[in-house]
């Protein structure tokens, strides 16, 4: 009776032992295959993604003398021709400063499910630069300081074509190759600037060569106000987007291209007390050419074509009257270049800018100029300018001290919209330093 005792007591011992290991061996299994499920979510990718960026960006500039310029000072276009008084003095020699930090940017990039086949991501971006400029005439202040749209796109990126739409830089601004200079007009009145909505396609040809064809309209900024016209009205009034081509060839260290545009606007539908099917057209055409290595950073940048306006440069459209006193439209054409030189260093970067521009004019024979660079019978002839500067970088600070001359050479406007006789030649020294923390 002892023995049948010690015997199922050491049986059931090597049961209970039994049912213990299989349990720790079953949650030894569940523990792993939970930790396996884990890995395996951790290193899927996100089905949804968004990411925050952008700067607070504060700026102070010291101009010697009175010139064009946008929101307040930050942004200066050309030095302002000669203007004496009663006594022979020049009203526009005349300093001026200021202290802004309009140009703080904060953007979100994202990213979804697969579209059709393709990776879907965009982008929203905005600036406190406003839309609108002081109003002299009163108290009001614009929009200055005021959230403005600056990027909302949408891109569907297959293995080889990438499909664009919403609004982003003018396809003639090209984001890998724009001046670095610490002034937030990075090269205007030299390099295109702005934005506009458009539909873009970019097909690899190969693994270097792009091909880009865009079809956009005028939003930020735009054509000249022609008489009887309302802003942007040349745009809203043509049916037919401006349309853009381009080819780029890009490696590590180089980046080229070259592309030209085709734009039609219809300024007016009303003139002369009738209906108006006066067109603006006109053509451009631009390059490129970027080298870069961990030395060195050199741009160039070249374009010329008619009616530039929009992309913040000197130059636009005249207007002829025709013979049932409507007024018709030909483009004045504007060449520029560019050339920026810059350390690759990431702590202590120099870099030097020069940029020329040229106004040559439009057919003889016009009664209206809607340009930029114009001051009752004075025009531009050429503007350039010429800056240094050096970035102090530290993780995400920087600040970065320039000092630039503009010089801008004003003549009497001749028949054919051209600066011809007294000729007179004024410049502007800006100092500024620039302050930046990114995220």
């Amino acid at each position: 009776m002892k023995k049948n005792a010690i015997s199922l007591g050491i049986v059931s011992f090597l049961c209970f032992s039994s049912i213990l290991n299989a349990q720790e061996t079953q949650s030894n299994a569940d523990l792993l295959k939970r930790i396996e499920t884990l890995e395996a979510e951790k290193n899927k990718p996100k089905e949804w993604d968004a990411a925050l960026y952008g700067w607070v960006r504060t700026e102070y500039s010291f101009d010697s003398r009175q010139s064009a310029y946008a929101r307040e000072y930050n942004l200066n276009l050309y030095p302002l021709d000669e203007k004496l008084d009663a006594n022979g003095k020049d009203i526009n020699a005349a300093s001026a400063s200021n202290f802004l930090a309009i140009t703080t940017r904060i953007g979100v990039k994202f990213k979804g499910p697969d579209v059709w086949g393709a990776k879907a991501t965009g982008n929203i971006e905005a600036d406190f630069f406003g839309n609108t400029e002081l109003n002299k005439s009163s108290a009001g202040s614009g929009s200055t300081g005021l959230l403005r749209l600056r990027h909302a796109t949408a891109t569907l990126t297959w293995p080889k074509t990438a499909l664009t739409f919403g609004q982003t830089w003018y396809p003639t601004f090209i984001p890998e190759v724009y001046p670095g200079v610490a002034n937030f007009n990075a090269g205007i009145l030299f390099n295109p600037f702005g934005w506009a909505g458009q539909i873009k396609i970019a097909q690899k040809l190969t693994p270097e060569l792009t091909l880009s064809l865009i079809a956009y309209k005028d939003r930020e900024f735009q054509t000249a106000t022609a008489t009887g016209a309302t802003l942007n009205s040349a745009t809203f009034n043509s049916v037919t987007p401006t349309f853009h081509g381009q080819l780029q060839y890009k490696t590590k260290t180089i980046t080229t291209g070259f592309g030209a545009e085709y734009q039609s606007l219809k300024p007016v539908i009303e003139s002369a007390g009738l209906v108006s099917n006066e067109k603006l057209n006109s053509e451009t055409y631009f390059g490129y050419f970027k080298y870069a290595n961990d030395k060195i950073i050199a741009k160039a940048y070249g374009i010329t074509g008619g009616n530039l306006y929009h992309l913040v440069m000197i130059g636009g459209f005249a207007g002829y009257t025709e013979p049932n006193g409507q007024e018709s439209y030909r483009p004045t054409k504007t060449s520029s270049m560019w050339i920026d030189v810059a350390s690759a260093n990431p702590k202590i970067a120099p870099g030097v800018f020069f940029g020329y521009t040229k106004n040559s004019g439009v057919n003889a024979g016009y009664k209206n100029l809607y340009v930029r660079g114009i001051s009752g019978a004075r025009i531009l002839d050429q503007v350039w300018r010429a800056s240094a500067r050096v970035d102090f970088k530290q993780n995400k600070f920087n600040i970065s001290p320039e000092i630039e001359y503009t010089t801008a050479k004003w003549g009497d406007i001749n028949a054919e919209g051209k600066a011809q006789n007294n000729m007179l030649e004024v410049g502007n020294f800006r100092g500024m330093v620039r302050v930046m923390y990114s995220f």
